[in-house]
């Protein structure tokens, strides 16, 4: 059955999470400010939650209408055939926001949604009270300038909730964000990557998942797999071609660095339970002493942002040795995110390559991309070229 997904995105990476969805083969019918809405069916959403990386949940699109008034909202509302997803023993929760809309009690929405909701579902099964008891069906109504989108959520927990996070350290990245670090970068699994502040190493995990072509659902359970939309044996089939897929045999050179030993044994611990603790090197080193182990290569990292007193300084330890190694390193790529907006100056003297506004939870941050020298070539391999 033909339906309409929506993926939703932390503001900045909707062009990344539409690549992934188009790459995935689906029909993008449009890309908004933190939304990609395209077009899927029932494994559709099975394959949307196992493989996309950068996007926050997966949206089953019900209805989009305007109303200004409680009674429109209920009436269309009702109006949805929801006993076409929702069984007699569905527990349905309606969540909600509203923005610049004559209906902008949030509360109110939620609960005349419930109830045009519970309306439609007793008078399909003819029930007069609904058991709730059976698979979770989160309902979204949000209202935009009196505009009506009625989604249910397929995901559950976020999809930056991958599983392989057993271990934790203060202040880790989402795995979404780290995911789509590495997508900016144009990073390929043949170069060197190095992340000198790893923590409990995100970014090189999701880097060696990539590299690897791990599904990053795999190891997890998502609310639609309860529903009887979709059966266990699409699940099963599209987990089994996931495992198919995983590449085990390119070599990688992913190297995760930290001072603390304590997030080096938890980023090992978290490497293990991804599946990819044999394809990155972890060391306890300070940054300090960071040096080039190869002609060129790429670091990739999510330094200390010095939101707490006394962390500056440490900071300006870390600006100065960047500013060294990629002095004497010129042929080397950084790829950073920090809430420091002079980070440019202060270290390399001039703008980035390319900039980008994120955030990092609640925040706003710079993904700043300086690409190194490009790799000359020999006077005697361009002769040969040109002859």
């Amino acid at each position: 059955m033909r339906m309409e997904l929506i993926a939703t995105a932390t503001f900045g990476l909707e062009a990344v999470v539409r690549r992934e969805v188009e790459a995935l083969g689906f029909d993008v019918a449009k890309t908004e400010d933190g939304k990609v809405t395209y077009m899927g069916d029932e494994r559709g959403i099975v394959r949307s939650n196992l493989w996309l990386r950068t996007a926050d949940r997966v949206l089953l699109k019900m209805a989009e209408f305007t109303a200004k008034t409680f009674e429109e909202l209920f009436q269309q509302t009702k109006a949805i055939a929801w006993e076409n997803l929702i069984p007699p023993d569905g527990k349905f929760t309606v969540t909600g926001t509203s923005v610049k809309s004559a209906l902008h009690s949030v509360p109110a929405c939620q609960k005349i949604c419930k109830k045009a909701i519970a309306a439609r579902l007793g008078e399909a099964y003819c029930m007069e009270t609904l058991p709730e008891t059976g698979a979770d069906y989160t309902v979204k109504v949000t209202l935009l300038k009196d505009r009506v989108t009625i989604t249910v959520d397929t995901s559950g927990e976020g999809l930056h909730k991958r599983g392989y996070r057993v271990a934790n350290v203060a202040a880790p990245i989402k795995e979404t964000l780290a995911a789509a670090m590495i997508q900016l970068s144009f990073w390929k699994a043949d170069r060197l990557l190095v992340d000198p502040c790893c923590g409990s190493g995100t970014i090189p995990i999701e880097a060696a998942m990539i590299a690897r072509n791990i599904a990053p659902g795999l190891s997890r359970h998502f609310a639609s797999e309860g529903w009887d939309l979709i059966p266990a044996e699409v699940w099963k089939e599209e987990r089994k071609a996931a495992f198919s897929a995983i590449d085990s045999e390119t070599p990688l050179r992913i190297r995760a660095f930290d001072k603390d030993g304590r997030a080096i044994a938890a980023a090992r611990e978290n490497a293990m339970e991804a599946g990819v603790e044999d394809d990155i090197v972890f060391k306890a080193m300070n940054m300090i002493r960071l040096e080039a182990q190869e002609p060129s290569g790429i670091i990739i990292t999510n330094p200390p942002y010095g939101e707490r007193i006394g962390e500056q300084a440490e900071i300006d330890v870390i600006y100065g040795k960047y500013k060294e190694f990629f002095e004497e390193n010129p042929d080397w790529s950084l790829f950073l995110i920090t809430t420091d907006k002079g980070f440019e100056e202060k270290v390399f003297g001039r703008p980035a390559n390319r900039r980008r506004k994120l955030y990092n939870g609640r925040l706003e941050v710079c993904y700043y991309q300086f690409h190194g020298v490009k790799p000359r070539v020999s006077e005697e391999k361009k002769e040969n070229e040109d002859a």
